[in-house]
Parts: C-alpha cells; structure tokens; sequence
C-alpha cells in the first residue's frame, strides 16, 4: 500500500498527457485524469491554493471503493491532479466531507514547522460499511499533500446506517466549530459543535421541510450579507436524491437564521427552493475561506445524476464538476433568494469573435451561416427582447440531426434547455429530458450560456435562474443558430465567444 498513491500519480500523469482531447472530454469543466468522480468533498483554500477533493474510485469508471481524490488549483479553472488523499482502508469507504484550516490548532494534530503558524488542515468526512456510518477526521501539515487518519476515529458514532456528509464550519460569536450532518432516511439535517474537532456535542435537528421525495444528503450551512442591505442570512445547503426538481439528484436550499445551535427558515415549511433546474447539479457545497480579501462564497456541485451517472458514454473517465459558482443572496418579491454565477475567473480564457445588435433571430442566422460560425467551447452573451414569440432561444452543438437547445417560454415564465436531440441519448431512458426554471420575463431577457465538448450550463436573468446538463453530441456538431417560434423575438445583443481549453 506504500506505493499506491505513486502509482496513481503516474498514471495520472500519463493520463494527462493521452486523454484530455478524447471524446467527451470537456475542456472548462474539472474532470479527473482517470476513473469515477462524484460528488465534490473538502473545498478549501489554504496558502495559495484552492483544494479540491472528491470522491473517486481508484480502479474503474463506475462507482465503487470510495476514496478521495485530490487536485489544486491556484485559481479555480486551472487544476493539478495529486495523489489520492485519503483512501478506503479496512474495508471502510470514504464518503463525502468538508476540510478546514484549523488556524490556531485547536485540534492539538497541528505540527507545522514554522514556529509562527501554527496551523493545517484538517478533513472530516463519513466512513461507510454495509451496516454504519460514523463521523471521522483526518490530518495534513504538508499543505494536502499526504494525510493521517486520526487514530481516535470515529469522532461521532451514533450507531446509525445513514448518518453521512459532515459540513464544518467555524462560529464566531461562540468561538467553535459547528458540524452540519445528513441522517438522511429521516430527511433531517443534525447540527454538533466542538472546540477542537475531535469532541462533538449534538445540538439540534432541522427537517423535514421543503423537498422530501428523496433522501437527505450533503448539507452545506454558511452566512451571506443580502445584497444593497444592511442584512444578512444564513442558507442551508440540503442535497436530495431521487426527488430533485428535474429529476433524480438535485439540490434545494432554505433561507433563515443560525444561532449557533439551531437554524431556522424564514419561508414556510413546503416552500421549496432549489439551486438549479437542470438535470446535472448535485451535492453542490461551498469552500472554506479564501484569499485575503476576497468574500465570494464560492460553491461547486457534482455535473451528473444518479439516474443515469453510471452509464454516461465517457470512456477512461466518469463524471464532471460543473463550473464554480459565485452565490449571493438578492430580495426579490418572492423573498429573499440565492443568485449564482460563474466565478471571474473564467473571463481569462474568454477571447471575443462575435458581436451583432438589435437584429431578428433570422438575420442572425443569416450572418453566422455567412461567416460559418462555430464552436464546441463557448460564451454566449445574448440579450432578447421577447416580442410576441411564443418561444425563442439559443441551438448549441448543431449537426444535422443534432442540437441542444436553450430557450425561454415567456407565457410560463420559465427558461429550459431541451436535450432531447443533442446527440447520444442511447444510454438511459432517463437521460433525455427538457427541464425548466422559472424566470422572471421583463422588457428584455439575458441569458449566458456556456457550451463544452460535452456540456451546457445557463445562467438566466443575471442568475437568478441556472440550468445545468451534460450532453454528448457527435464531435461534428459545432454549430449555433438563434430561433423564435409563433411570433418574432429580437436580439438587442449578442456576443460570443471562444473559450481555452484548461488542461495541458
């Protein structure tokens, strides 16, 4: 077991080197050199670096053997594979958590040798048998490189067999760390708190409340100012699966308030409040902390679906993370509600080709057919006014018999991505879908879209809405074209973009 992580690194490496222009591969979005991903574990930003955990099965493409795999970025969109961090041993996996920097060593675990810091990271994540899950912690004073295994695991047991997910925090006004745990056949979020991580006491219990088709997993909790206010919430983060908006996976938040012991919603117990209306958004949660003046609350969810994340068509690699996301929160008529963008970081490998204004969706066409636009990575900007078109929108990664759509039906007040035709269906019956998010429709109505080799997101009305889905097209179908259906929509303005690959 020695050379294992090695082992591992050398084959990343390789894989590097041969695989990240394969088919599918996409070219923005955070993908592993080999094998299965899911859900994102331990984002945290420590010395420079933005750590990205996430689980990962070491020996094949499908799920299975549950560890953590490692990679780091210095800003978000660049990322550097390592070994695997924490593997499954004992016939024990490791399932999804969180990472902190434990600043002050409140642990006791921390042995910098740097006798002015004192601090390091520390994991907390679910360890899995067929029978348990328990609450466990970890230790690094090499920056993530290498990781112990407390010996005193678990740091939680409470002899349950759905038990799972911890999110940590640190509370301020009562100078401890606060555990968010998922005991997810009760759909029920359970708050600890701890002075030094290793000794936890329970403090309450939220839930059931909005969605509650499916179980409870992955919760995130963390606190936001409301945007051109004096006020602040806090948002707790519940993952579901199945019974998410779309379908299957999804994420749903709630808005209200945290005391250090118990959170409360603001909204009432039904309202439900999802993160995303696509397909391809699960287990989102956010980083802990980040460079020294910078108050983004950045979040990152898993690009897939357990509906069908088993047998999507990739071939030495399985499973994506859709693009970082910078959360805010806005009041809106409804109340107060989350906003979601793509963090800043990606306008550096934006380089504009297209910029037209104030023209019919059918004069558009004409141009592009003219100067025979297309693209499998882009950025469109487009800004509609909605007429009377009873529909209209955007068509990525066309062919002949291809395409995906991204449009807006303004008598229902909803904004969808249509994957119906966008290429490869073949492998599950669940897969093919249009799904839709309610948008607020006004004079005009923005939408920015983002296309990979073998995705789509949709960030519309300035993100008040967001849709993202996979899709996987024939690596011919590069083209773009505007429609408007049962009426005439303009565009005010369009821009697009080409974006750079990330990976070597």
């Amino acid at each position: 077991m020695k050379h294992f992580p090695i082992l591992l690194l050398a084959a990343g490496v390789l894989a590097a080197a041969t695989q990240y222009h394969e088919p599918y591969r996409l070219q923005f979005h955070f993908t592993p050199p080999q094998n299965w991903t899911n859900d994102p574990n331990g984002l945290v930003y420590y010395k420079g670096e933005y750590h990205l955990f996430y689980q990962h099965n070491p020996f094949g493409t499908k799920w299975g053997h549950m560890s953590w795999g490692h990679s780091v970025s210095p800003d978000l969109i660049h990322w550097k594979a390592l070994p695997v961090a924490i593997a499954e041993e004992n016939g024990i996996m490791i399932f999804s958590g969180s990472a902190v920097v434990d600043e002050h060593n409140s642990s006791g675990l921390c042995k910098n040798p740097d006798p002015k810091d004192k601090s390091c990271l520390i994991a907390i994540y679910a360890g899995h048998t067929e029978t348990l899950q328990t609450q466990n912690i970890a230790f690094s004073n090499d920056q993530g490189r290498t990781w112990t295994k407390y010996k005193g695991n678990p740091v939680i047991d409470l002899h349950l067999k759905d038990f799972r997910d911890p999110k940590v925090l640190w509370y301020e006004p009562s100078k401890r760390w606060i555990m968010a745990t998922a005991v997810s056949q009760e759909k029920k979020i359970r708050f600890f708190s701890s002075p030094d991580l290793i000794h936890w006491e329970q403090l309450s219990d939220f839930g059931p409340q909005g969605a509650t088709g499916g179980v409870w997993e992955c919760p995130d909790l963390f606190e936001l100012p409301v945007a051109g206010t004096t006020e602040r919430r806090w948002v707790l983060v519940v993952n579901i699966n199945p019974g998410g908006i779309a379908g299957g996976s999804g994420g749903q938040y709630f808005v209200g308030q945290f005391d250090g012991k118990a959170f409360t919603n603001e909204n009432k117990p039904d309202t439900q409040l999802w993160l995303d209306y696509g397909k391809d958004y699960y287990a989102a949660i956010s980083f802990f902390g980040g460079p020294p003046k910078d108050p983004r609350r950045i979040m990152l969810g898993w690009y897939s679906n357990w509906l069908y994340a088993n047998d999507t068509p990739e071939t030495t690699w399985r499973g994506a993370m859709a693009m970082p996301r910078t959360v805010t929160l806005e009041k809106t008529s409804a109340g107060i509600r989350v906003k979601q963008l793509p963090v800043k970081e990606f306008e550096a490998l934006a380089s504009p080709i297209y910029q037209l204004r104030d023209l019919t969706t059918e004069q558009i066409n004409t141009r592009l057919r003219r100067d025979e636009l297309k693209g499998n990575t882009l950025q469109i900007d487009v800004e509609f006014v909605p007429g009377n078109a009873k529909e209209f929108g955007v068509s990525v990664l066309k062919g002949d018999s291809e395409e995906t759509l991204i449009g807006v039906n303004p008598a229902e007040s909803k904004v969808f991505i249509d994957r119906t035709k966008s290429g490869d269906v073949s492998f599950n019956k669940s897969f093919a879908s249009r799904d839709a998010g309610p948008l607020t429709i006004g004079a005009t109505v923005k939408l920015v879209i983002y296309v990979d080799w073998s995705g789509v997101e949709a960030f519309a009305g300035e993100g008040e809405t967001t849709l993202a889905e996979r899709v996987f097209p024939s690596a011919s179908s590069r083209g773009v074209s505007f429609f408007s259906n049962g009426g005439e929509a303009r565009v005010k303005l369009l821009k697009i973009s080409r974006l750079k690959s990330v990976w070597p």
